[in-house]
């Protein structure tokens, strides 16, 4: 179940970046590339709403952040499932270590934001 966890989630985030970087493509067929300065665009969506809100607009590059945020979700996901199947299993000990991990991970993600 893991395996296809993580193998799900990492197909379902490259589908997710590469449709986002055709669609980037498409829209910007005919812009001018300039690799002397490079400038964020100011209106570049950096919250997890606004990275959804942009996702659920289909703009190209709402999609591409959506896709790495579940490229980097997936890992998580595997160390949830992880601490629900010792759960299950009743492995105190893992079930202990993996809440930590998990914890840890979660703490982190929030703090980056």
């Amino acid at each position: 179940m893991i395996g296809n966890l993580l193998r799900a989630g990492v197909l379902l985030a490259a589908a997710m970046v590469f449709a986002g970087g055709v669609a980037y493509l498409v829209q910007h067929a005919n812009a001018k590339v300039d690799f002397h300065h490079f400038a964020a665009r100011p209106g570049a969506p950096r919250t997890f709403r606004a990275v959804f809100h942009s996702a659920a607009a289909f703009e190209s590059e709402g999609l591409i952040e959506l896709g790495l945020l579940l490229l980097i979700a997936t890992p998580v996901a595997r160390v949830a499932m992880a601490v629900v199947g010792f759960f299950l299993e009743r492995d105190w000990l893992y079930v202990t270590v993996s809440a930590i991990v998990l914890l840890v991970l979660v703490l982190s993600l929030m703090r980056a934001v």
